[in-house]
């Protein structure tokens, strides 16, 4: 397989150790392309002019005096707390947000550049720009709420789950918009960092009839998340409360999923299936998680939806950050896989499985 040329590296290359790990073991590193059509493609986003995160030292760049790695439940930061300023540009750099967790699923904070391997593509990045632990950026949340006939007798709990959320989580920088979905889309709240509001559109929406899962979800990330603008960095996120079964959708899975991708949306979805074993709905917001580097929550009980809106907002303020500048990258609108390892097994890294690259010039 290609190289890196032997010309010296830029200090921080993540290392391309896990490609060779995976070999060794007769795994596939890199994540299938999804199926389906080709949506438009985005020029791939970087953050330029972020100052290093004073807040978090543990986050430092190498050869720097920093602890070893700990195992965190992740940090709340204050409503006050001011976002850093920042550029996008389109230019060939990769921004990639994702979380560690140890085995038992708690948060891993503290670790640093070189506690990772990185692929793009299959190749190592010819360079890393920038690594920071993420812990204070302002979020775009959408909670989309499955309001089909089959979660009626559930209904109200998700409601008072999730403002429960919007409650805990929304600070000054944050903007949230709730949707619930039938077989059309309502859009009960636009963005906003009004909880009142936030509350008030929960408790417009009412269960109805059929389920268009992949509709609702293609439909809002390409109007709510792929036309988002913002002169802030910011994590663009979407909550999917639904049993994640589709009986009524136009658009296929693989083209939901390409949607989130190309919006640069993570999903966590929460089931509402509250029954001891998993559905096939229950594994298609596993792929869908998966596929946007999100998680799947399955409550086994009403009390357990409102945890799982908790483990999300804990997940959210326990990121880390990663500019890079991948190799060979070609402006002719093709997916991109990710392949991203901590070096050390004990943890799990969640992150999208790839983006789209820049389209050729017009």
């Amino acid at each position: 397989m290609a190289q890196v040329p032997e010309a010296p590296q830029p200090a921080g290359v993540v290392s391309s150790a896990p490609k060779l790990a995976a070999q060794q073991a007769g795994q596939q590193p890199a994540a299938q392309q999804p199926s389906g059509q080709q949506p438009v493609v985005q020029q791939p986003t970087v953050q330029q002019g972020v100052p290093p995160a004073a807040s978090a030292p543990s986050a430092a760049a190498p050869g720097s005096s920093a602890a070893a790695p700990t195992v965190s439940a992740g940090q709340q930061v204050p409503a006050d707390e001011e976002a850093s300023t920042t550029f996008k540009v389109q230019v060939n750099e990769v921004n990639l947000i994702f979380a560690v967790t140890d085995k038992k699923g708690r948060f891993v904070t503290g670790l640093k550049q070189e506690n990772f391997g990185l692929l793009d593509d299959g190749k190592p990045p010819i360079a890393v720009v920038g690594f920071r632990q993420q812990t204070n950026l302002p979020l775009r949340v959408g909670v989309m709420v499955d309001t089909s006939s089959s979660i009626r007798s559930r209904f109200q709990f998700e409601q008072d789950s999730a403002v429960e959320f919007f409650l805990q989580t929304m600070h000054r920088n944050d903007r949230a918009f709730v949707e619930g979905f039938d077989i059309q889309t309502n859009l009960a709240q636009d963005f906003t960092n009004s909880v009142d509001a936030l509350n008030q559109g929960i408790r417009k929406l009412r269960p109805g009839g059929g389920t268009a899962l992949y509709d609702a979800l293609y439909k809002t990330c390409h109007e709510q998340m792929l036309t988002l603008r913002d002169d802030l960095a910011v994590r663009k996120v979407l909550i999917l409360l639904s049993d994640g079964d589709d009986n009524y959708s136009r658009a296929e899975m693989s083209d939901a999923i390409k949607m989130c991708q190309r919006s640069e949306t993570i999903v966590e979805t929460i089931s509402t299936n509250l029954s001891p074993t998993k559905d096939k709905g229950d594994e298609t917001l596993k792929v869908i998680s998966d596929a946007t580097g999100g998680q799947a929550f399955y409550p086994t009980k009403l009390e357990d939806v409102a945890t799982g809106f908790r483990n999300i907002e804990q997940e959210l303020r326990s990121q880390y950050s990663l500019q890079y500048r991948p190799a060979n990258l070609v402006d002719n609108g093709a997916f991109r896989t990710i392949y991203l390892q901590a070096l050390d097994p004990r943890y799990k890294v969640r992150a999208s499985k790839g983006y789209f690259a820049p389209r050729p010039p017009q």
